[in-house]
């Protein structure tokens, strides 16, 4: 057992991208903020499922090369194999919380970002 504070862990590139409150044993948590404009490279993965709950702001999420516009309120899940890819094309910062599960240690895959 053990509480975390959000405040405790900083993004992976400053202001921006996950925030890992917890990885592993079973599953990840993560806070992740993406600012206007930004992205993140293609990808799938092979054993893990992935879950994105949006908290603030508005992004696009690419499954497969469908588009998923999201907002505040919105939960989106994605299975194992299938691609995706999230930009936000908004004019303002987007903070969602990141799940996957099971834990694996290495299990992204990156592919070609999609046209968008």
């Amino acid at each position: 057992m053990f509480v975390i504070n959000e405040s405790e862990r900083e993004y992976r590139f400053g202001e921006s991208g996950p925030k890992y409150l917890m990885k592993g044993p079973r599953m990840n948590f993560a806070i992740v903020r993406f600012r206007p404009g930004e992205d993140f490279q293609a990808h799938y993965h092979n054993v893990m499922e992935e879950n994105f709950f949006i908290l603030e702001g508005k992004v696009d999420i690419v499954v497969d090369g469908v588009v998923h516009t999201l907002s505040a309120g919105d939960l989106i899940h994605i299975e194992p194999g299938e691609v995706h890819y999230v930009k936000n094309a908004y004019d303002a910062p987007v903070k969602m919380v990141s799940t996957l599960a099971p834990y694996q240690d290495v299990d992204k895959v990156n592919v070609d970002n999609p046209v968008y």
